[in-house]
Formats: C-alpha cells, structure tokens, sequence
C-alpha cells in the first residue's frame, strides 16, 4: 500500500491498479475523456427510524447523515477509486468533507474530518472542527474524501452540480434535501454523484439498498 501526501498532510492509503490486468479498465477508459463523466441520480430515503435515533441523542442531522453515507459508501468498493497524477488507484478508505454554513455571513465553509469508526466518535469531532475552522477553505479537496452537502431549505426531485472541468475529479457527491412526510413516513431526498469510469448504476443501486438497511437498522445506543 502507498500512502498519498499533498502539501505537509499525510492522506489516506491506496494501492494502484494494474490497467493490463483489472477488469474494468476497458470500462473505465471509454468514459474518462467523456465531455462530462460524471452523472446523479436521485432518490429517496426512508429516514423514519433513523431520524428518531438522532433526535434521541441531540445529534445534528447533518453531521449524522453525513457519516451515514460516508460509512456505507467506503463499503461499496466503487466509490473508492480514484484517479492520481494520471494511475487509477483504489484507496483503503475515504474521509468525509461536508459544507457548514456561518448563520452570520450566510456563506458556507468546506471541513474535512476523518471519518473514523463510529457516528458517536464523528459527531462530536465533526462538529468542534467546524466551529473552529476559520477559513472558508482550507485548500483543494483530497482525493481521499467524499463531499457532502445539506440543502434543508428545499424538498427536491433532482439536483445538478457545478462542474470544475477537471475529468479526473472522481469525487463522489453527496447532497439531501428538506425531508417531508408521506404516509407516516418520514423521506428524504438523497443525491448521489459518481464518476461513470468506476460507478455504474449497479454499484448506486447497491449504495442506496446498503444505505437504506442501515439506516433502518441504526441503534444509537450500540454504535
């Protein structure tokens, strides 16, 4: 394994794939130099029990769902390629990045956090980093997070992204929206955003099943 270093900061560890021999690598070329690589879908997540759960624990939403999809996502291996100085390279594991608004100026901060093993460890951590952080950015993201972002002024059927350009930006996106109640259940609008060389619509599938399992099964009080 080797590890990735941008700047002063140790990243997380990867390993890099061999193009001759990966299975993918047909798959993955034909939608590198795509004019736009990178697509989204939305969907909608049943929050009910696991919304219950946070309340319970005083937690913030976002920092919880933040987590929440940081974890299940780092289990889906897709989500974990990345492109670096022009490899394909699998990372061990992915951090979180997430967008935290200043209810003075109305402008919004980008905190990078490790992920860590648990919600209960992250929440606490997540939250004093972004209270801290004075600067809005602290520098391009890393290769070795996934960006997530809260819209909970919206209840929305589809969302879109600014696009940097960059085709080998792979980072994953993730955004929600305003929940909203249907039928006694509590729903929420979730974004996903992945880059088509590594992330198929079989591998959201399977993002959007892993996620909504856990979160139904989520026990604050064993986490």
């Amino acid at each position: 394994m080797l590890r990735w270093v941008q700047g002063d900061d140790e990243m997380n560890t990867f390993r890099k794939i061999d193009m001759d021999t990966w299975p993918r690598a047909a798959h993955c070329r034909a939608f590198r130099d795509s004019l736009l690589p990178s697509y989204c879908v939305t969907v909608e997540l049943d929050i009910t029990h696991f919304l219950a759960q946070v309340r319970a624990q005083g937690w913030s939403f976002t920092l919880a769902m933040t987590y929440a999809a940081c974890h299940c996502a780092n289990d889906i291996e897709a989500f974990r390629y990345r492109f670096l100085d022009g490899d394909v390279v699998l990372f061990d594991r992915i951090d979180a990045a997430f967008t935290w608004l200043n209810p003075e100026t109305e402008l919004f901060k980008v905190v990078n956090v490790p992920l860590g093993d648990t919600m209960r460890a992250f929440i606490p951590l997540a939250a004093r980093t972004a209270q801290e952080q004075k600067e809005y950015f602290t520098g391009p993201l890393g290769n070795d997070v996934f960006q997530c972002s809260a819209m909970p002024w919206v209840r929305y059927t589809h969302v879109s992204h600014t696009e940097s350009g960059k085709k080998g930006n792979a980072t994953a996106l993730f955004n929600w929206g305003r929940y909203f109640t249907r039928h006694g259940r509590t729903l929420l609008p979730f974004s996903i955003q992945a880059h088509h060389s590594f992330v198929d619509g079989l591998h959201v599938g399977r993002l959007v099943e892993h996620l909504q399992n856990w979160l139904d099964a989520f026990d604050a009080e064993k986490d």
